[in-house]
């Protein structure tokens, strides 16, 4: 029988998979990290370096792609090796930091995608006022909530091994030497779901839809009142609604993509415990890496959907942000 560790009892058994499984699963793996890295690099040079995009929203852009490239480089590469080779081999107590990492970090992007659809909310709800409402103060605010709340969770609740509570007598397997599995008991699993996906996730939900709804109103509203305006100032206030209109729908696609990558994750989290814990290995890490998939995705996202970030991209990638004043390129018109 093949273990983690020859020779020494209670070792956890390995997943024996053909060659080219494993090979596969390196490549994709592999190319999930690399890109969300260097995506998620490319974000934060492009929000922190051009002047232009210093904005509320890209603030927590910023922050959500801080979270992400973290992700890509101190949890997926162990998550690689414990995915392919089914075993843990750096001990007990990093396994509880990797976990506590892991947690926090996926908690904090739904967070941040929270507060950016709030953001979005202002700012089609109340355009005139939007600037008083949300400033680089109430921006800290959020991105504070965004990033101690998901800690203080993750970090008290695993560490305490509140999480664990019960299971160590019904599921052995979970304590042998080379295991590490971040496994909920049937109270825990609900709630963290609820915490880190349901609950902000339906919030979301509801103010995208409010925001578009609000959006179509103002633009028929615009219509009506067209004939009593000049035409500059109709065409001012189109472009206003459109631009708004559209940087919703992009962020609402992010948050989307989001929800649709992780719920399979814990859809699975919850339903595990109720079926004493059988669904397979292979199951966990292909839900797990879809979750993870998101955090490669998002900046092809704002890539494809954002013209200034397509640009900024370009400046950046073609070494153009080395030239002197750089900071200052207008990165807001079309290539």
């Amino acid at each position: 029988m093949n273990v983690c560790f020859e020779g020494v009892n209670n070792s956890c058994p390995k997943v024996i998979r053909p060659l080219v499984i494993d090979v596969a699963m390196t490549i994709i793996m592999f190319d999930t990290i690399i890109l969300t890295v260097f995506g998620n690099l490319l974000v934060i040079i492009s929000v922190s370096h051009f002047k232009q995009l210093h904005t509320p929203t890209n603030f927590l852009v910023l922050s959500l792609a801080f979270a992400d490239s973290l992700l890509g480089l101190v949890v997926m590469p162990y998550s690689m090796l414990r995915s392919i080779s089914s075993c843990w081999y750096f001990g007990e107590l990093f396994c509880k930091l990797h976990s506590c990492i892991d947690m926090t970090l996926c908690t904090a992007s739904i967070f941040h995608l929270f507060f950016i659809s709030v953001d979005r909310y202002y700012a089609i709800r109340h355009p005139l006022l939007y600037h008083k409402l949300v400033t680089n103060l109430v921006i800290e605010v959020c991105l504070l909530i965004s990033w101690t709340i998901p800690g203080i969770y993750s970090f008290g609740l695993v560490l305490s091994s509140t999480n664990m509570e019960g299971l160590q007598g019904v599921l052995p397997s979970a304590i042998c030497l080379g295991s590490c599995s971040l496994l909920f008991n049937k109270m825990w699993s609900i709630i963290s779901a609820l915490v880190s996906c349901f609950i902000p996730g339906s919030l979301m939900i509801g103010l995208y839809i409010y925001i578009f709804s609000v959006a179509n109103k103002q633009a028929k509203v615009m219509e009506i009142h067209s004939k009593n305006k000049s035409k500059k100032t109709n065409i001012k206030n189109k472009i206003s609604i459109q631009s708004e209109s559209k940087a919703a729908r992009t962020l609402s696609l992010v948050m989307g993509a989001f929800l649709l990558s992780w719920m399979p994750f814990f859809i699975i989290m919850i339903i595990d415990p109720y079926l004493n814990f059988s669904i397979s290995f292979d199951i966990y890490n292909v839900v797990l890496w879809l979750g993870y998939f998101n955090s490669a995705l998002n900046p092809v996202i704002y890539g494809l959907f954002y013209p200034w970030f397509k640009k900024s991209f370009t400046v950046i990638l073609s070494g153009k942000i080395f030239c002197t004043d750089s900071s200052s390129i207008n990165v807001l018109t079309k290539l």
